[in-house]
């Protein structure tokens, strides 16, 4: 049964991968996004990772995700048809080639099957959740906070560039 369960959320998220890529509405390719994220969440489920399946939900498919649509519904962009989507032969060879990369990378991964430095004992006495946060706040708090940054200069970034300038007016001409 575990097999049917991954056999569809790897299928559904390979196809929701494929179509945030290649719709070409913005706010659609952000709902096949949202597809994706909850697929994935799905795999995570069956992994027994259900501190991995909140965060997935939690942040990813909601905090990030309405971020992501949120800048896309100020930015209002605009594309032109003549330069974008015209031709998918164009994208075959470099997707030939990335996916005989990936696959090259997978089978030469020295990570294939690494398992963490976390003791087995400790994870079942105390939780994938607890194991999770002593490692996050603890060895990789620098890059923690680093991700926080870049987050809030992407958020301040959107916003200065959704906002419409004002036309300069002389005092004298009124």
């Amino acid at each position: 049964m575990v097999q049917v369960f991954f056999a569809y959320f790897a299928l559904a998220s390979i196809a929701a991968g494929v179509l945030t890529v290649a719709l070409r509405h913005p706010v659609h390719c952000g709902l096949a996004l949202l597809a994706l994220l909850l697929h994935v969440s799905g795999l995570f489920i069956l992994l027994n990772a259900e501190f991995l399946w909140a965060v997935q939900v939690i942040v990813y498919a909601g905090a990030i995700l309405v971020l992501y649509l949120f800048v896309l519904m100020l930015l209002n962009l605009k594309t032109d048809e003549r330069y974008f989507h015209s031709s998918y032969l164009y994208f075959l060879a470099p997707a030939a080639i990335g996916a005989v990369y990936v696959l090259a990378l997978l089978i030469r991964s020295p990570f294939g099957g690494a398992k963490g430095d976390a003791p087995t004992k400790a994870v079942l006495q105390d939780g994938d959740t607890y194991a999770v946060g002593i490692k996050m706040f603890s060895d990789y708090l620098l890059q923690f906070e680093i991700v926080g940054v870049f987050l809030l200069g992407a958020v301040i970034g959107a916003i200065v560039l959704a906002k419409t300038p004002k036309p300069i007016t002389n005092k004298h001409e009124r």
